[in-house]
Parts: structure tokens; C-alpha cells; sequence
């Protein structure tokens, strides 16, 4: 990041990501704040399992329609069909010069076919973040965290409110206080991942 801000300051324009960027961690460490910033500096795309589930749905593809009823039904989507989705997202046009994802992959067998996708994709090495961070400031940052409806801008009633209690400062959207951001559902989350330890198997889509 210091070569970039180096680059940056020096000819006013952004150095080319040229790569993929994953971000592990427990919830509420931070990846997506992380994530908007580097998206934001580096002009590449926040990518999200969940959003390509729902593009395809709504468009009506064939992965669109395989995936559909497991998702109704509560199962998880087989990694076919999920790594196929991927593959499809990473080679339009915006990525190639590179992309963040958080909650994907979550298993090593996704991280493999992950990194074979970006070489096909002639992206360099793939950047790992691992973000820690003390259980009590996760708990902190997770039931006070609320985002708007518009545009998913992240407030905290504790260290980041808004101007006006319940409204986001950007687009005037209703923010939201999510039902799994309580403490009890927090706690069990915590308790899977082993918030020392979490990775790939411990993220969300």
C-alpha cells in the first residue's frame, strides 16, 4: 500500500491492483470497511457470492436455476455450481485488473479452484488478509453496527453514529439494526469460528 500511495501522490493516478485480494476474519473485524477502501482506491469491484446468486436468479440463467431452490430450501449451494458463478463474474470486463472478495472462499478446495480461475484469468499471485481482533471489541462492533438500506453504508451507534439517529449521512436511507447482530447470536457465531482463529471455514456469504 505505501508503493501505491507513493504512485498515487507522484502522477495522480492509481496503481493497477492486477490481482485478487481475500479478506478472512471473524464477523465484525472490519473486512467489509476494508474492502470499500481498497475497492475505492484501487477502482476494482467488491465481489460477493451472495450478489452473484441473486444476479443470476433474477436473470434466470441456468446456474441461476440450479441454485435457486437450494437456497429456498436452506441447503448450501454445491461448490459446481458456486465456483462456475465465480468464473463467470471474474471474467467480465471490470475484473481484470484485479478484485476484493470477503466470505469467499471458504474452504480450501474453493481457494484452490479460486487461484486456478485468476491464472486463467492472467491475474497475479492471489493477496490473503487475515484480520484478528479482541472478542469484546468484536461484540462491541457487531451490536452496534447498522446499515442503510440504500447503498449498505456502515454506521455504529458507539463510534460511528450517524447525524441524524436512524438515517444515513450519504443517501438518507433507513439504517438497519440486522436480527443476527444481537448478542446472543453474536456469542454462538464467535463460538464456531473461535474468534482467535477463524478462517476460511468461519465466513459468511
Amino acid at each position: 500500500m505505501a508503493d501505491a500511495t507513493a504512485d498515487h501522490s507522484a502522477t495522480g493516478s492509481l496503481q493497477v491492483l492486477g490481482r485478487a485480494v481475500i479478506l478472512l476474519g471473524p464477523p465484525g473485524a472490519g473486512k467489509g470497511t476494508q474492502a470499500q477502501r481498497i475497492t475505492q482506491w484501487y477502482r476494482v469491484p467488491h465481489l460477493s457470492t451472495g450478489d452473484m446468486f441473486r444476479d443470476n436468479i433474477r436473470r434466470g440463467t441456468e446456474l441461476g436455476l440450479k441454485a435457486k431452490p437450494l437456497m429456498e430450501r436452506g441447503e448450501l449451494v454445491p461448490d459446481e455450481i458456486v465456483l462456475s458463478m465465480v468464473e463467470d463474474r471474474i471474467a467480465q470486463p471490470e475484473c481484470r485488473d484485479g478484485f476484493v472478495f470477503d466470505g469467499f472462499p471458504r474452504t480450501v478446495v474453493q481457494a484452490d479452484a479460486l487461484e486456478q480461475i485468476c491464472q486463467r484469468n492472467h491475474l497475479g499471485p492471489t493477496v490473503v488478509i487475515h484480520m484478528k481482533v479482541d472478542p469484546d471489541l468484536l461484540m462491541r462492533r457487531l451490536t452496534g453496527r447498522r446499515i442503510c438500506k440504500g447503498d449498505n453504508h456502515i454506521y455504529n451507534i458507539y463510534d460511528r453514529p450517524p447525524a441524524v439517529e436512524g438515517i444515513c449521512d450519504v443517501d438518507g436511507s433507513e439504517l438497519i439494526h440486522r436480527p443476527d447482530d444481537t448478542e446472543g447470536v453474536i456469542s454462538e457465531r464467535l463460538l464456531k469460528c473461535g474468534a482467535s482463529h477463524a478462517g476460511v471455514l468461519c465466513q459468511r456469504p
